[in-house]
């Protein structure tokens, strides 16, 4: 029996949720394919199709939309935790160490029905955005924005950070890009929440399990490096000559290349086309038209694709995000997945105990201490 590098191939579950296939650029949600809802349906209708398997109809859109807006509020507890750490705790920290404490005031922090996890699921996915603009604001000096319920989720989560209404494009833009970072299989902080949740701990356990994966610049922090690499180049001209020195010392460019996907991400096709409207109704095109070149760059000397990772750095960016909060960003997307794959373990629960490959010395005789060189 051999082990397998990183579970490579290895099937660990089975889901209703997200199917992926690689060789085709394929993703799609309980059936629908990534492109439909991206052109179609809000991030609160996705949640809903995640959580009970089928999309809203009006009346059940409209109950999902007021259940998420009705508990976007901190508790005092967890706004006063946040103000004492606004200037000493980086994002990523502050939304781990948050969420594990929301289990402390939650009423149903003991209960893991299916009905319990579900409510639980809402205050987290409602009240995450809220938390991350909180501190945002406080580490800032500037005071805190109320949520308005009026607001869907996306268009919420602006008015928070920047104390403005978005425009309708801006709204949309973050609406898409969360519903593309909704789920994707059995992904490193997925697989960390099941992990947790098949050993029967809370969801808040499961979530800061998940959060803590997330924060691994190999995982969720891969969005961050882009940033910091256009800003390394700074001019469209200097693109493709970084990326060509990059590869010939055989250096990895950020945002490129994926252990599924074989052939573009399909989330990188809709991140590459709201990065292209929000430059352009910005009339800052200049991270826009750099991703572009690198995207050639790539794909003429390595054959290499971006990944969802790479255009979502420039669209978060011209969002108004700063770049650590680009990784609290994908919590907040990807928790409703993380909380509907914890709903799937515990439905037909068994305890994740994988095999290992043991490479140490073989068996030898114990040597008192005195006999040891």
């Amino acid at each position: 029996m051999f082990a397998k590098e990183g579970l490579e191939g290895v099937v660990a579950a089975r889901t209703g949720l997200s199917r992926i296939d690689g060789e085709t650029g394929f993703l799609g949600y309980r059936g629908y394919s990534i492109h439909d809802l991206a052109a179609h349906a809000s991030f609160e209708e996705v949640v809903h199709l995640l959580w009970y398997g089928e999309l809203p109809n009006a009346s059940q859109m409209e109950e999902t939309r007021h259940g998420l807006a009705s508990q976007r509020g901190l508790t005092p507890a967890i706004a006063d935790l946040t103000q004492r750490f606004a200037r000493d705790a980086s994002p990523m920290d502050l939304l781990r160490t948050a969420i594990s404490a929301m289990a402390i005031g939650d009423p149903d922090v003991h209960e893991s029905t299916r009905e319990a996890n579900l409510r639980k699921g809402q205050r987290l996915t409602a009240q995450m955005p809220t938390l991350i603009c909180l501190h945002e604001r406080l580490r800032k000096g500037r005071d805190p924005v109320r949520p308005d319920p009026a607001l869907n989720h996306a268009s919420n989560f602006l008015w928070m950070l920047h104390g403005r209404k978005p425009t309708d494009l801006e709204a949309r833009a973050l609406d898409v890009a969360m519903i593309l970072q909704l789920d994707h299989g059995l992904n490193a902080s997925t697989f960390a929440a099941r992990v947790t949740a098949g050993t029967m701990a809370d969801l808040h356990s499961a979530l800061t399990s998940a959060i803590g994966t997330l924060k691994g610049p190999l995982h969720g922090g891969a969005n961050q490096d882009v940033m910091v690499m256009l800003r390394t180049i700074g001019e469209v001209d200097k693109a493709a000559d970084f990326v060509r020195a990059q590869l010939q010392q055989k250096k990895k460019i950020p945002g490129f290349g994926h252990r599924v996907y074989k052939t573009i991400d399909p989330r990188a096709i809709h991140l590459r086309d709201l990065s292209g409207k929000l430059a352009k109704a910005q009339g800052q095109e200049t991270w826009y038209r750099m991703s572009l070149q690198i995207e050639k760059t790539c794909k003429e000397v390595k054959g290499l694709t971006p990944n969802v990772h790479f255009y979502a750095a420039s669209t978060y960016s011209m969002l108004g995000f700063d770049m650590d909060l680009f990784t609290p960003i994908f919590a907040c997307s990807r928790a409703p997945g993380w909380i509907a794959h914890v709903i799937e373990q515990h439905t037909d629960n068994r305890l994740i105990r994988p095999l290992e490959e043991y490479i140490g010395p073989p068996d030898r005789p114990w040597v008192p201490v005195d006999k040891r060189p």
